[in-house]
């Protein structure tokens, strides 16, 4: 038997002897059987306690461990949302610094310089937060979990299923897909 039952068996035995049933042949046999049936009913009563306390014991580990995980996911994922507002910010950045021509850059350097670094410090402070870039190049294979297809064309001298035109940069944050590249697939080319 286990400690703690071998330790209440022993004070019931004590208890026992100090009201004078300790000795089997001065006690009444119905005085042995009501206190057998009171033992018994004590052990199961003990029992009942010990399955309640493993029980609640459980119940509270596995609240730590849904709290603990719960603290993890609202710190990884709780900005999820300001970041997807953030992406067109990044997107017209990207934009603005794509059209900008070799006579433009003379003449306004300053200017761009500055929104080369706001690019920057934004990509930076995307990185700093678990926030990826998805950037796919013309000619990879289009992946439907990263990548949506925002039209499809017969294009000569490519395969079925090819990236022809990346329209807007994918981003992930950890590993949740905050915005799916945005890309023009080719069809099966006509012959």
């Amino acid at each position: 038997m286990n400690k703690p039952q071998d330790d209440i068996d022993s004070q019931i035995e004590e208890m026992l002897a100090q009201e004078g049933y300790g000795e089997a042949d001065t006690m009444a046999p119905e005085a042995e059987e009501t206190l057998e049936d009171q033992l018994e009913a004590l052990r199961a009563e003990r029992d009942q306690f010990r399955d309640r306390f493993m029980r609640a014991l459980a119940d509270a580990e596995n609240a730590r461990k849904r709290s603990e995980r719960d603290r993890k996911e609202a710190e990884n994922y709780g900005g999820s949302k300001l970041s997807r507002d953030m992406l067109p910010v990044f997107d017209n950045l990207q934009r603005a610094l794509e059209v900008v021509t070799d006579e433009q850059r003379a003449a306004n350097s300053g200017l761009l310089e500055g929104i080369e670094l706001t690019m920057r410090e934004l990509i930076s402070v995307f990185a700093k937060h678990g926030i990826k870039s998805i950037s796919p190049e013309i000619g990879d294979k289009f992946d439907p979990s990263v990548h949506q297809a925002m039209f499809e064309a017969p294009v000569p001298g490519t395969k079925s299923g090819e990236i022809i035109q990346v329209m807007a940069h994918g981003f992930m944050l950890h590993d949740r897909l905050l915005r799916a590249a945005q890309v023009g697939v080719s069809s099966t080319p006509k012959s």
